[in-house]
C-alpha cells in the first residue's frame, strides 16, 4: 500500500473502527503509534534546540547590555 492509502485506510478506520477487521484496526493502531512516536521525538529535540536558543540569546544580550550601560 502507498503512504496515501495507508492514510486514507487509517481515517476510514478512525471513523468507523466497528466496521472494521483486526487487521484493519491493527494497522491503524501500528500508523497512529508510529506518528505518535514520531511526533513525541520532533517535540523534544524541538524543546531542546528551544532552550539552546533562549541560553545563547541570553547569553549574547547580556554582554550587549554590559556593553551599552544596561541598556
Amino acid at each position: 500500500m502507498t503512504k496515501e492509502e495507508l492514510t486514507k485506510k487509517t481515517i476510514e478506520v478512525i471513523n468507523d473502527p466497528s466496521s472494521s477487521s483486526n487487521s484493519e484496526l491493527t494497522l491503524a493502531l501500528d500508523i497512529i503509534n508510529n506518528d505518535y512516536e514520531t511526533t513525541k521525538d520532533t517535540i523534544i529535540k524541538l524543546t531542546y534546540h528551544l532552550d539552546s536558543l533562549e541560553e545563547n540569546y541570553n547569553k549574547i544580550l547580556k554582554e550587549y547590555k554590559k556593553r551599552n550601560g544596561g541598556k
